[in-house]
C-alpha cells in the first residue's frame, strides 16, 4: 500500500516541477483609473517621494517604517529607501526617468524578505477633463523558487489590490487638490 502512495506523490511532485519550469519568466502587473483632475495634479504626487506618505498603500501598512531620501528632491535621481515591518520589507526606489506631466519609471529594488529588482511606470493621459493614470511593474522570475511561488501566489492579483488601493487613494488626493 505505501510504494503506490509514494509512486503517486512522485508523480505529483514532478508534474509540479514540470508546470513550475514551463511558466514564463516574466510578468506584467498593471492597474489603471481615471482621475478627474489634470496630469499635472496627480504627476507632482507621484515625482516627489516625501508626498508618497499620503497616498501609497504600502506607507499605511507600517506607519512605523523607517524612510530615507537621498539624490534629487524630486524626479530623475530621487531615491527613497525604506525598511518596514513584514508586510512591506526593506527597499529602495530610484526615479530613472521623469518627464512632467506623463511619465514617471521607476527603479524598484525588494531587499528583504526576498530580492527582486522591477521596472514601475507611472503615466498620466489627459482625457478631456480627466487623466488616465496607469501604474505597471514589470519583472522577471529568474530562480525556480520564485516561479514556484508565483505559481501557487497569484501575484497579478495580490499586487494588484495594493495598486488598486493606491491609485484610489491618489486620485482621492489629486481630486481634493484640484
Amino acid at each position: 500500500m505505501g510504494l503506490p502512495i509514494l509512486g503517486a506523490v512522485a508523480v505529483l511532485v514532478g508534474l509540479f516541477v514540470v508546470v513550475v519550469a514551463r511558466r514564463p519568466a516574466k510578468f506584467r502587473i498593471e492597474r489603471s483609473l481615471a482621475v478627474a483632475a489634470r496630469p499635472e495634479r496627480v504627476f507632482v504626487h507621484v515625482n516627489d517621494f516625501r508626498r508618497w506618505g499620503a497616498w501609497s498603500p504600502w506607507e499605511r501598512m507600517d506607519p512605523m517604517m523607517k524612510k530615507t531620501f537621498a539624490g534629487a528632491a524630486d524626479g530623475e535621481g530621487s531615491i527613497y529607501s525604506w525598511v518596514g515591518n513584514s508586510k512591506v520589507g526593506e527597499g529602495r526606489m530610484t526615479i530613472e526617468k521623469s518627464t512632467a506631466p506623463a511619465l514617471v519609471v521607476l527603479k524598484l529594488e525588494f531587499l528583504k524578505p526576498w530580492q527582486a529588482t522591477n521596472a514601475t511606470t507611472f503615466s498620466f493621459v489627459p482625457e478631456g477633463d480627466r487623466t488616465k493614470v496607469t501604474w505597471a511593474m514589470e519583472g522577471e522570475n529568474r530562480t525556480f523558487a520564485a516561479k514556484a511561488f508565483a505559481t501557487v501566489m497569484n501575484m497579478d492579483k495580490m499586487v494588484g489590490k495594493d495598486f488598486e488601493k493606491g491609485l484610489a487613494n491618489l486620485k482621492s488626493l489629486a481630486e481634493s487638490a484640484s
